[in-house]
């Protein structure tokens, strides 16, 4: 992309709407970072600042390495790209993040992964399990939502919003993890915990017989662990600080 298209997205949109686009774009970054990226596959959504049913999604076919505040897709509730662009978008990230913008207004960011350690819990009967403190952190917070195949099919939609109620967390069986957040750290820092503690899990499931936590340790330290994406100062001065590293780590992101 040459400097003139980057100059030219950023002055035919808000200052909030360059902002998102910077965050989200950093939140593709750090799923790279972190070796969660599935090539192009997987896709993390971010709700457009307005009254408008709008949000952004990766281009389909760029390595998350490549994503930026510039060329990330805008699009409408009926996946209508908006303006019209080079780039298409995933067809099943369109499904699952229109569902979930639709549903809940709440949202800003919903971010959907297929690590290998998320997957492999998904494919297991009894899911996550309450094993480590990373898993208490999200336990209650986690639901499921049956496999149907490729999430290609708008009927899909209901199951999956309804499935995920009001939790922020999901685990889609023999898929993969997602998290929601009304802020791009809460939505990250989710799925950072979850992400852990399903390769904690299969990790120690390697070894001999797991230590499962009852329902009032669970509820305790998911209680205590409440305030790290609630926090409203607490989730501006660590997505700064993220900011930061991903600017070391990954620049380029935010042109």
């Amino acid at each position: 992309m040459d400097d003139q298209a980057i100059i030219s997205v950023k002055d035919q949109v808000s200052a909030e709407e360059w902002k998102a686009r910077c965050d989200l774009a950093a939140l593709y970054r750090l799923v790279r970072m972190h070796g969660w990226d599935d090539l192009f596959f997987t896709h993390i959504s971010m709700r457009v600042p307005g009254p408008d049913e709008h949000f952004l999604l990766n281009p389909f076919g760029l390595l998350y390495e490549d994503v930026t505040a510039s060329n990330l897709v805008k699009v409408d509730l009926d996946g209508n790209v908006l303006p019209p662009s080079q780039y298409g978008i995933n067809p099943a990230g369109f499904t699952i993040h229109s569902a979930i913008h639709a549903a809940r207004h709440d949202v800003a960011v919903a971010l959907h992964l297929h690590s290998d350690a998320g997957v492999a819990v998904a494919a297991q009967k009894g899911g996550l399990r309450p094993i480590s403190q990373l898993a208490m952190n999200v336990f209650n917070d986690v639901s499921y939502h049956d496999y149907e195949g490729i999430a290609l099919e708008s009927e899909e939609k209901e199951r999956l919003v309804a499935d995920l109620g009001d939790k922020n967390l999901m685990i889609l069986r023999s898929h993969g993890t997602l998290s929601v957040g009304d802020h791009p750290f809460s939505a990250y820092i989710r799925i950072y915990l979850l992400e852990r503690a399903c390769k904690i899990q299969v990790m120690a499931q390697a070894g001999g017989a797991l230590i499962e936590w009852d329902e009032t340790m669970q509820d305790r330290v998911f209680g205590q662990s409440g305030e790290i994406s609630s926090n409203e100062f607490f989730k501006e001065i660590a997505w700064a600080a993220i900011l930061d590293r991903v600017r070391r780590e990954s620049p380029g992101f935010d042109v």
